[in-house]
């Protein structure tokens, strides 16, 4: 595919970055630190740390790891918490004396935990309280060696510190009892850091910065070896995208999604941290009127989320009355962006949202529509900097423009591979550094691309592909529509069907007016056939809607 020209931009949203202006995450967030030492870093539940006094408490930490675990550059180290002030402490600490961060989403099961920790090796893990019982279940089945065990408000100031955790504990009971007693508190750990210096650790660009778990396109969760160079490749090209707009120093930006999710790690963590934002954490999105008082705090200036939680935001009676003046711009990724939740955030907001694309194997951004007005709605936008996309048909080929293809990325930010599993990185990636997503795609002329949907999520209706995300996107066009799935079902006649699972917004609606909705938009074979009513939807972590739990309920 020969290159497309935007605005000056050769195939793509910017300039090229140059991933040697750094060695390593840590000189990156070291150069934060020194240019933005007053700013506030990270801020939950009106806590806040500066860039100064988060770097006090990474410091604390990471001699904590190095001088008392006797951790060594190269060890792998859990992290399993939700959005807290200690997680950036945590995470930038490990970096600072080279290890390896396994993220953890808190919501896995033990068992899910016990394949995680053993695959990855990891020696050590700093988890949140709610979750150490299921850490005591499986512990003796892991590497692990060593505990960190926080409470959610450890780092709040002391009588809200207590009160908090109390709350936590004692009221909500929150707090599942646990028996772990060679663990150590996060305060214990800090103290004890405290004592004596750490010495900094040199990572080099090879050196692995996450293993970022994923189900990737098929299979178990397997780890997606980040490096240091795959991360700051994401974060400088991030920059780029972020410059029409956004301003260093000066932007305050809502991180509802978990820091533990390539989105939100990338994007929230680290590229807003390298420009001087300040991060408000939110650490239970699934509570929207706690979310939405949390929004009318105080002015904010981007947030970054999913379909899904745009959708149930504006669904809040009190959403529309937060003052939105300061909003530059939302951010959307993980899964596609409805034009209904689009064009309804862009009503009451008045500001818009630029949708993304990206996934774990590519740290995670590989295209975003441009933020200087250029976007197209219903797109993924164009390849970030020194990025190279192309569409491939089954034998690896270019397919000709107009047609659908898999999308395939070639960037510095594309992983090294797969952990300890050769096989499966050679399925996914080439030779030649090509990534195979999963991902059917169109182009257009300008070169912005767009998803048709996922290869396995394809349903074929006597010979014909409908892809399930522009039904979806019809269905949620119906006012009584809440949210919407699109499946396949098994048809003797021909070979699938079209089904839709609804939550309604309407209680009235019923099965023959969504059918009917459809008939207007979409031609015989994609209309729905079957119309299933549930009270919820299941989704993972981020709030991306899971249609093979549907299709599959086992």
């Amino acid at each position: 595919m020969e290159k497309i020209w935007i605005k000056n931009y050769p195939a793509g949203i910017g300039p090229e970055i140059n991933p040697n202006d750094y060695q390593s995450l840590t000189e990156i967030y070291d150069e934060a630190v020194r240019k933005f030492p007053s700013n506030k870093a990270f801020t939950n539940m009106g806590v806040s740390l500066t860039f100064t006094q988060l770097d006090q408490k990474v410091n604390q930490f990471a001699s904590f790891l190095q001088n008392e675990l006797k951790l060594k550059k190269g060890d792998r180290i859990a992290i399993q918490m939700p959005n807290v002030l200690q997680f950036p402490v945590a995470a930038f600490a490990a970096l600072r004396v080279g290890l390896t961060i396994v993220n953890t989403n808190p919501l896995y099961t033990a068992k899910e935990m016990q394949h995680q920790f053993k695959d990855s090796g990891a020696k050590a893990i700093v988890i949140l309280a709610n979750f150490a019982s299921n850490l005591e279940q499986i512990i003796k089945d892991t590497q692990i060696e060593s505990v960190v065990i926080t409470e959610l408000a450890d780092l709040f100031p002391t009588p809200k510190r207590i009160l908090v955790n109390s709350v936590v504990k004692y009221i909500k009971k929150m707090v599942p009892a646990y028996n772990i007693p060679q663990a150590y508190t996060f305060r214990q750990a800090l103290e004890l850091g405290a004592m004596r210096p750490h010495q900094n650790v040199s990572s080099t660009h090879d050196d692995l910065a996450f293993l970022q778990y994923t189900g990737g396109t098929t299979g178990v969760a397997k780890g997606a070896m980040l490096t240091h160079k795959n991360v700051i490749s994401n974060m400088l090209q991030i920059r780029v995208w972020m410059s029409p707009k956004l301003e260093e120093g000066k932007e305050i930006v809502i991180a509802a999604l978990p820091l533990y999710h390539i989105f939100a790690l990338t994007v929230n963590c680290l590229a807003f941290l390298k420009m001087g934002a300040e991060n408000i954490l939110i650490t239970n999105p699934k509570d929207i009127p706690g979310f939405v008082k949390e929004l009318k705090a105080r002015p904010f200036t981007a947030l970054t989320g999913v379909n899904t939680l745009f959708n149930a935001l504006m669904n809040n009676a009190d959403f529309a009355t937060i003052d939105f003046k300061s909003v530059k711009i939302s951010v959307a990724g993980a899964m596609t962006l409805q034009k209904p939740v689009t064009e309804r955030w862009t009503r009451i907001t008045n500001s818009v949202i630029v949708e993304g694309y990206g996934l774990t194997e590519a740290s995670p951004v590989v295209s975003c529509n441009p933020i200087d007005g250029t976007d197209r709605v219903g797109t993924i936008g164009l390849p970030m900097p020194s990025t190279d996309v192309k569409l491939v048909d089954e034998d690896g080929k270019e397919v000709a423009m107009g047609e659908a293809g898999e999308l395939v990325a070639r960037g510095p930010q594309v992983m090294k591979g797969y952990w300890n599993r050769a096989d499966e990185t050679a399925a996914v990636l080439s030779s030649d550094g090509w990534l195979k997503t999963g991902d059917i795609a169109t182009v257009d002329n300008d070169g912005f691309f767009k998803i048709v949907d996922r290869k396995k999520d394809m349903i074929l209706v006597s010979g014909f592909n409908v892809y399930p995300n522009e039904v979806e996107e019809v269905i949620a066009g119906h006012p009584g529509v809440l949210e919407v799935a699109a499946i396949g079902v098994p048809d003797e006649h021909s070979g699938e069907i079209v089904k839709v699972v609804i939550v309604k917004k309407d209680p009235a609606l019923t099965p023959e007016e969504v059918i009917a909705h459809a008939r207007k938009s979409l031609t015989g074979y994609k209309i729905p056939k079957l119309v299933e009513f549930r009270t919820e939807l299941p989704k993972t972590n981020v709030g991306k809607i899971l249609r093979r739990a549907l299709r599959d309920p086992k």
